[in-house]
């Protein structure tokens, strides 16, 4: 070309060079080519204008892929996009590869992109061979996909932000590797390091609580929302002199700045620093903005997460009470573990009450649903429940107040819809004595733990739950908790999480409770701990219920130990139950209890003769008097050697006699019962009432056998008719 010549038109430099030009409208779905690029795409040699799947037809699946993935990434950082493409002919061969250059727009009122570029073949390797697709997206691009699965896969699984920022350090990129990672947030005005890999401890103390208007490139990505690629140390230094000498110091060489953002909304900065020269290419760049884009969502799920945690955690503790100052001559554990799915918060609780009398009060309740109206219930119960006992009421006060309180809040006329009832179990204690008073609203039954390890039921008297009927009445148990004595309250869901029922899930605490040595003290929490790793521990999937599926619920668990003394007399094993004359069906709960008191009796024989023993005295009490039966059965003594006492005490005045029944006679037979089986009996006459006791010693042979018209009458079962003494109301 001569001096002073025009300069060629852009379309025959192009065509001299083999490269063609496109344009892209994506709110018009239209390719237009020139006559280079439609030979390129293996189109006759010819301006046309292409339809996107026309278009789409001759590209490679994976490549175009890459070409919708690559055109917003440069949009966002302001970049070129540059991709290699393969070009298929009809029946899916490779016929050539090119490189498409091309500068996008975005049309934010059309929503659209605008892309114009060009297409230029790529000579080597050699077109159509195998190399070709070795060169372009052989190995790196399998290892890029394969990586970008695993590392999606291990980002999705982390559960808090520790675990992330240790999943991102971990992280092995093809072809490039980062020797230092920080991830940085933003508060308020200000650059904050939320965690980073691969410095010492300190180094990046310069960088924390920087402004974000400072001149360094992770601020300028928080601020503006693009990445800032810095290729090498010149570049670093020219662009940020304020912030390079900061930088200077780690001897790195490459350093990547990448947006972390989740719903539009920038949620800071992380920065990959490399010890060697990286050109970020635009496959480079786009696998690091696709760990961006990943780790911005793992980090915002992982905050979501800890914050919620936090939150329902905080919630909890604010309900649940600290057990305060110990209790002289009683320890107490306890214990609450929410569900295990969903929100972490629900509707069980306990509380441990100081009383104006001197005495404490144990709570312990548990209100339907897992959601947040039943922890808002529960609080609100709970204060109530702390409120009326404060006031000094007895414990069926307390509860009858309590229901009335739950109903009214939960059948007004914005709740009809949402009804909600509470079970709920109220202690009352004295220190000094043991004794024990409890009324209860449809809760489990408290458990006893004997000095001797053994373990037992204690049926209490009880009403309806709370919240159900306004005017419901819930009568009260005493009984006192001997020295060495433990008293375990919980919530259903200690029985039968795992699958268990209230019988099979009853039988795998006792085992736990049976098996422990000590209460006393750091024994009671070591209790404690054991009761709850049988339900949710991993042994607790080798006692799996009779039911199918491994139901859980919250876990409320309180412990309540009687301190033994160091000179506490010989081993004492004893149980207290009341029979009241409209409750003849715990006749049969009577001697149930008397078994398991005597379950490791050495006779078994006696053991019979025991429970036969008892169902013939309270029965009796039932029938001929118009007062309520209580039950007094005491163990004393050593393993082989013990001694049994029962007594049955009623207000009856009329003491019993002997009679000599008939051979046909349907009763009178009680008092020769006793005096046949028992080993030593006898009628106490008392200021009110009376009580007949026996004892039996413990031997290895069987006491006696019940024989003839004598065990007619009555069996271990219970009397088919009630028994009858000579003209007396007493119980015989």
């Amino acid at each position: 070309m001569r001096t002073g010549e025009p300069l060629p038109s852009v379309g025959d430099v192009l065509a001299a060079l083999a490269t063609g030009l496109w344009r892209w409208d994506t709110a018009t779905s239209l390719v237009t080519v020139d006559a280079e690029a439609a030979r390129l795409l293996g189109l006759p040699a010819e301006a046309t204008t292409l339809t996107e799947a026309q278009t789409r037809a001759r590209l490679h699946p994976v490549d175009w892929n890459e070409i919708t993935g690559v055109v917003p990434l440069a949009v966002a950082e302001g970049t070129l996009a540059e991709v290699r493409i393969r070009i298929m002919d009809e029946r899916g061969n490779i016929l050539r590869v090119v490189r498409s250059r091309s500068k996008p727009s975005f049309d934010p009122e059309r929503q659209a992109y605008e892309l114009i570029g060009t297409l230029q073949e790529v000579t080597e390797p050699a077109p159509g061979t195998a190399a070709a697709r070795g060169a372009v997206t052989g190995d790196w691009r399998r290892s890029r996909e394969a990586f970008l699965l695993d590392a999606g896969r291990a980002l999705a699984e982390a559960r808090s932000t520790a675990e992330v920022l240790r999943v991102a350090g971990g992280l092995s990129m093809p072809g490039f590797s980062p020797d230092g990672l920080v991830v940085f947030g933003a508060e308020g005005d200000r650059l904050t390091i939320t965690g980073q890999h691969g410095h010492q401890p300190g180094d990046m103390g310069p960088f924390s609580n920087m402004p974000l208007n400072t001149d360094y490139p992770a601020a300028q990505v928080v601020r503006t929302g693009r990445a800032v690629y810095l290729s090498s140390p010149e570049e670093y230094k020219e662009r940020y002199p304020a912030t390079w000498p900061l930088a200077q110091r780690f001897g790195r060489r490459s350093w990547a700045f990448l947006p972390l953002t989740v719903a539009g909304r920038t949620m800071g900065a992380w920065m990959a620093a490399f010890a060697y020269p990286v050109a970020f290419t635009p496959d480079e760049r786009a696998v690091l903005t696709t760990v961006a884009r990943m780790l911005a969502q793992a980090l915002s799920r992982a905050g979501a997460e800890e914050s919620e945690r936090e939150l329902t955690e905080g919630l909890q503790r604010s309900m649940l009470p600290s057990l305060g100052p110990e209790i002289p001559g009683m320890h107490v554990a306890a214990r609450y573990i929410p569900t295990g799915g969903g929100l972490q918060v629900g509707g069980d609780w306990y509380d441990l009450i100081p009383l104006p009398s001197g005495r404490f009060a144990l709570v312990m309740g548990d209100v339907q649903g897992h959601d947040v109206r039943a922890a808002g219930l529960m609080g609100q119960l709970r204060i109530a429940l702390r409120a009326y006992a404060s006031e000094g009421h007895r414990p069926d006060a307390v509860l009858s107040r309590a229901s009335r309180f739950l109903h009214g809040i939960t059948h007004d006329d914005d709740q009809l819809a949402d009804p909600r009832f509470a079970t709920c179990v109220y202690v009352e204690s004295d220190p000094a004595t043991g004794t024990l008073e409890i009324a209860r609203a449809g809760h489990p039954h408290p458990a006893i733990r004997m000095a001797d390890g053994t373990v037992m039921m204690r049926p209490t008297a009880g009403g309806l739950p709370l919240g159900i009927d306004p005017g419901a009445d819930y009568p009260t148990t005493r009984f006192t908790l001997e020295p060495g004595e433990t008293l375990m309250l919980c919530t259903d869901g200690l029985i039968e999480t795992g699958g268990h029922d209230m019988e099979s899930g009853w039988l795998r605490l006792r085992a736990i409770l049976e098996d422990h040595r000590g209460t006393a003290g750091p024994e009671l929490e070591s209790l404690a701990d054991a009761l709850v790793q049988g339900v949710h521990g991993p042994s607790s999937h080798h006692t799996t219920g009779p039911l199918t599926d491994r139901r859980e619920d919250d876990i409320a668990l309180v412990l309540l130990s009687r301190a033994l003394e160091e000179t506490a007399r010989p081993t004492v094993r004893r149980t207290l139950l009341s029979v009241a004359q409209d409750e003849p069906d715990r006749i049969a709960e009577a001697r149930r209890h008397l078994r398991e008191l005597l379950h490791d009796w050495a006779g078994a024989d006696q053991v019979d003769s025991a429970v036969l023993l008892v169902s013939e005295m309270v029965t009796n009490v039932l029938v001929h008097t118009d007062a309520d039966a209580l039950l007094l059965a005491e163990v004393t003594g050593e393993a082989q050697a013990r001694r049994l006492r029962v007594q049955v005490t009623d207000a009856g005045d009329d003491l019993p006699h002997k009679r000599r029944p008939g051979e046909l006679a349907s009763s009178g037979r009680g008092l020769m019962l006793i005096e046949l089986l028992a080993d030593t009996w006898g009628v106490d006459p008392r200021g009110e009432g009376k009580s007949i006791w026996f004892e039996l010693y413990e031997s290895e042979a069987a006491s006696g056998d019940v024989s003839g018209d004598v065990s007619g009458d009555v069996s271990a079962d219970g009397p088919d008719e009630a028994p009858e003494d000579d003209a007396s109301e007493g119980a015989a």
